[in-house]
């Protein structure tokens, strides 16, 4: 049986809750749902969607870059926004990071995030 491993990278930003970045279990790293906090200060990004979903798809870089994967090995993701609206926006900054091998993908409207964030997501990698 594969054994739970928690990760939590020194350059990403504090948790927001009890739980921790990402939790490895054999060759899959299943990621918590990142909001666009500013890792060195801790507040929230404030701008538009773009400004939001690159700090957001930054917080998820790190957490890959820190288990020597890239947005390559994304398996799925789960895109959560308050205005599906902005879903353009959102999509023209996310297709900067996924740029080939393109993970499953969901997208969410949610009546309200953490923090006041405009957007979340969340991945599943596999090594």
């Amino acid at each position: 049986m594969a054994q739970k491993q928690t990760i939590k990278p020194p350059q990403s930003p504090a948790a927001v809750g009890p739980y921790n970045h990402a939790v490895r279990v054999g060759d899959l790293l299943f990621c918590a749902g990142q909001i666009p906090i500013e890792p060195a200060t801790g507040n929230l990004v404030t701008g538009d969607i773009k400004i939001q979903t690159e700090r957001v798809l930054e917080n998820v870089k790190a957490i890959l870059d820190s288990q020597g994967l890239t947005f390559s090995n994304v398996v799925k993701s789960t895109v959560f926004m308050v205005n599906l609206g902005d879903f353009a926006g959102m999509n023209e900054v996310y297709a900067r990071y996924f740029t080939n091998d393109f993970p499953a993908r969901s997208t969410i409207q949610v009546a309200a995030l953490p923090k006041g964030a405009s957007v979340e997501i969340e991945v599943l990698a596999h090594f």
